[in-house]
């Protein structure tokens, strides 16, 4: 192994040289100057003394490597290169050792001789600083086989930073087997490289087994310390102790944190503001923990503070460390050691008797804590002076202030003034030690303010017992008031406000009430028994003032009332069987006034008793049944005597009107009369069937009218509009045609019936776009001389005819009507000869054909003008 090095001075460490032991045991190394260097267990070769190699070409160091169990001693040689340019302080030592593959181990025979035997070889890692500033490319390694003293060999390197992404960044000399990488690496990027190397013949046949190269990038100090944040926030509470917790900081360093370079140290740059103290906390170097480390922290005196934090690497060393730095702000948190006080020692207020939920007075308090928190806010207490607690002191969460409200009435005629203690805490205990000061408790002075009171009745209400039936002008009782204003000298007047029935009257000045009508229980007024009458009360103050009295009278019951049949209405059969009603009797005074009754039959009119007859339940129902065996149906009227059981009794003749009917086996009514009631009446149901069969009429008459219509409409299309001109007319059919085809007419059929072919003077109907194939014709013959009564039918059959014609074109086409044939005594109704030829001829007869042919009859019968 070869080792080349760019100094020019000395050398401490050399290198790392590694025996592979195949697991035979520990491996005892030992160099071969033991003067000069030594080597550790690890393989690490160290100079004992300072070595010059200014001069010198080279110098060469066997290292031995011995099992302690096997005997066998293995060993390799060092070679010290000085390179021309200089070493600086910048620039690490460049280690270029040669690699001799494959190395042959020396065996200790027990003869004494040595045998060399093949083995494997281990590279140590490769070193590389991190940004070197060195011309490019910079050799690091020579790969080298000893068997390329025989024959040529190449060289060439695999693996990432290679032939595999990033790639370029090493390169071999395939025939020296030189090393070297190409451009400074970033161990921030990529840290290490695992190579492998690789050495062939010519022929590409592989002489010796790869072998792995490891690159490791040295860090060196080319990052800042980067804080997490710029800005850190945190709070701590006022009157915290020493070494109380703040908060941490952090800081990150991409150099490597096992080196010097990634190591960081924080402090405290700066404090703002320095009071009490200009330190008020200090910073774990290492951990970044914000403690305090003075007492004196007041949120009322400094609400935060600001510390500048400086993070620098190599350990916090000033010269060759990068720093950094942060804001780190400390809120001082509130708590609540500031009790509230009363701004002065008494608070004055007053207000109106009979007045609740007034405010009478405003408290206000001082509070130096941090406002609209629990440490802020105030709560009062009465302490003193308001022992049936007629006032509170709720608080105002916006100014803090205690709003003393009545929440009782207040009587000026009992207490003029109040004189109470009031005291104010806040909502949260104070701190330790702290304790209410005397400015936390304050008098309150109340006055209370006269007023006009309203009189007072009393008891209210007023409860008396009486019977009814009192006569008008009865003297019932005195309901007076009272005036509360003892110190006011004033007169009462009284006057009834509510009297529904209008029974009472009460005495304005001295308040006796009394009856101006008769009083009656049963009166709808009356609910159970009550009967509530309102009287009013009015002084004479300024402004007078009225009060209200309720008198409740409770009116005992007398006979007054006679009893009456109930039901008033009932059903019977015709027949007696089933055929019992229950009866009973209605009375509005109260027992022993009412039930039991007796009930009777009146003995007019005589027919009564000879029908009906009644049988006795019980006190209060009887049983009415029909005394013969058939009744004819109809409205009946039995007068009932029925007598209550008061004192005193009274009687009523009570009429129960009866209706008797013919029932059903369940007893019943199922007469007309109950269907027609249930129902519509005879005249109603017979006008509904008149008015339906009205409307089927109405209906069959606008069929045939619609028919007739359509028949009518079907033959006027036919003939010629007697109103139009018929020579200067176009009949329109909605269908459409066969286009062009459809316009294709043969007007020759308009001549005289002598121009026309002998197949078609025969009289009727034919198409002119068909050619008949037999004298067979399936359309309507006419005579020659047709009445005039039917042409309207013959055109009617004739268009029939053409719309079942199954040889018909599937366009429209002309239909001719050929009347005027041979023997006709009309002419042709042609254009181009109705001029010129029959001038002479009759045509009177057109007048009785009809209106539809008055056209033609006014043309052609008529005179010369």
């Amino acid at each position: 192994m070869v080792l080349s090095t760019q100094s020019d001075v000395c050398l401490r460490l050399s290198l790392s040289v590694s025996f592979v032991d195949c697991g035979r045991g520990k491996v005892w190394f030992q160099a071969g100057d033991a003067s000069d260097f030594r080597v550790s267990e690890d393989g690490m070769v160290y100079a004992l003394r300072r070595l010059s190699l200014v001069g010198k070409g080279n110098a060469v160091e066997v290292v031995y490597a011995r099992d302690l169990q096997s005997k066998q001693v293995w060993k390799t040689r060092v070679h010290l290169h000085v390179r021309p340019h200089a070493f600086t302080s910048n620039s690490p030592i460049t280690q270029v050792p040669e690699i001799l593959f494959p190395w042959r181990s020396v065996v200790v025979r027990g003869d004494g001789t040595l045998r060399r035997v093949k083995r494997d070889w281990v590279i140590p890692p490769i070193n590389v600083p991190e940004n070197s500033r060195g011309q490019f490319p910079e050799e690091l390694v020579r790969i080298r086989s000893d068997r390329d003293k025989n024959r040529m060999l190449r060289y060439s390197v695999t693996g990432p930073g290679a032939d595999q992404p990033p790639t370029g960044i090493f390169i071999i000399n395939p025939i020296s087997g030189q090393l070297s990488v190409t451009k400074p690496l970033d161990r921030e990027h990529i840290s290490n490289f695992h190579l492998r190397a690789h050495a062939v013949d010519l022929n590409g046949n592989q002489v010796e087994n790869p072998i792995d190269i490891v690159i490791n990038v040295i860090d060196q100090n080319d990052n800042r310390p980067e804080f997490t944040h710029t800005v850190f926030n945190g709070s701590v509470p006022e009157g915290s102790k020493p070494g109380s917790f703040v908060m941490t900081v952090t800081a990150v360093d991409k150099d490597d944190p096992k080196t010097a370079n990634g190591m960081l140290r924080y402090k405290i740059a700066s404090q703002n503001p320095q009071s009490p103290s200009s330190n008020m906390f200090t910073i774990n170097n290492k951990t970044g923990d914000i403690i305090t480390v003075a007492a004196g922290l007041d949120r009322e005196k400094v609400t935060q503070y600001t510390l500048i934090i400086m993070a620098t690497d190599m350990e916090g060393n000033p010269t060759y460390g990068l720093s950094n730095t942060a804001t780190t702000v400390i809120r001082v948190t509130d708590v609540n050691d500031n009790p509230p006080e009363f701004t002065t020692d008494t608070f004055f207020g007053e207000v109106h008797e009979n007045r609740v939920n007034v405010i009478v007075a405003n408290l206000t308090v001082t509070d130096k804590d941090q406002p609209h928190t629990s440490a802020w806010s105030a709560v009062y207490r009465i302490i003193a002076g308001d022992p049936t607690g007629r006032f509170s002191i709720p608080m105002d969460p916006t100014t803090n202030e205690g709003l003393l409200t009545v929440v009782k009435p207040v009587d000026f005629e009992l207490s003029r003034s109040f004189m109470l203690t009031v005291e104010a805490e806040n909502e949260v205990p104070l701190a330790r030690g702290i304790h209410l000061p005397r400015q936390s408790t304050a008098t309150v002075s109340v006055r209370i303010l006269d007023i006009n009171e309203s009189p007072e009745f009393s008891p209210n209400p007023k409860s008396i017992k009486l019977e009814e039936g009192l006569p008008a002008g009865s003297l019932l009782t005195t309901f007076t008031a009272q005036d509360p204003d003892r110190f006011m000298r004033q007169t009462v007047r009284y006057s009834k406000m509510y009297d529904p029935a209008n029974w009472l009257e009460i005495d304005p000045v001295n308040g006796r009430i009394s009856t101006i009508a008769v009083l009656d229980r049963e009166s709808p007024y009356v609910k159970n028994s009550l009967y509530n009458v309102t009287f009013m009360a009015s002084d004479n103050g300024i402004p007078p003032a009225s009060g209200t009295g309720t008198l409740q009278m409770y009116l005992l019951d007398i006979n007054d009332n006679a009893p009456h049949v109930f039901p008033p209405e009932v059903e019977m059969c015709e027949r007696p069987d089933p055929n019992a009603i229950n009866i009973t009797a209605s009375d509005p005074d109260l027992t022993p006034n009412a039930g039991p009754f007796s009930f009777e039959l009146a003995g007019r009119p005589s027919d009564v008793r000879r029908n009906w007859t009644l049988n006795r339940l019980n006190g209060e129902y009887t049983q009415l049944r029909l005394r013969i065996g058939y009744l004819a149906s109809g409205n009946y009227e039995v007068p009932i005597m029925i007598t209550d059981s008061g004192n005193l009794p009274m009687s009523n003749t009570s009429y129960l009107r009866v209706k008797v009917c013919q029932c059903d086996h369940h007893g019943d009514c199922v007469d007309m009369e109950r269907i027609i009631a249930a129902g519509l009446g005879t005249g109603a149901i017979i006008a509904i069937l008149i008015c339906i069969i009205i409307l089927l009429v109405l209906v069959l008459l606008f069929v045939m009218w619609m028919k007739r219509r359509d028949k009518e409409r079907q033959a006027k299309q036919l003939l010629i509009d007697p109103e139009d001109d018929v020579r200067d007319n176009i009949l329109k059919y909605d269908e459409e045609g066969g286009g062009e085809e459809d316009q294709d007419y043969d007007l020759s059929q308009l001549q005289q019936p002598d121009a026309l072919e002998p197949e078609c003077v025969k009289v009727g109907i034919r198409r002119l776009d068909e050619r008949p194939l037999h004298h067979e014709h399936q359309y309507p013959l006419r005579s020659a001389a047709p009445h005039p009564g039917d042409i309207g039918d013959f055109i009617h059959e004739g268009l029939k005819a053409a719309d079942n014609d199954p040889t018909a074109p599937p366009y429209d086409s002309l239909l001719v009507f050929d009347y005027e044939g041979s023997g006709s005594t009309a002419g042709s109704l042609s254009s181009l000869y109705s001029s010129s030829s029959c001038g002479d001829q009759d045509y009177d007869y057109l007048g009785d054909w009809g209106p539809r042919f008055r056209k033609l009859a006014d043309l052609y019968g008529g005179s010369d003008d």
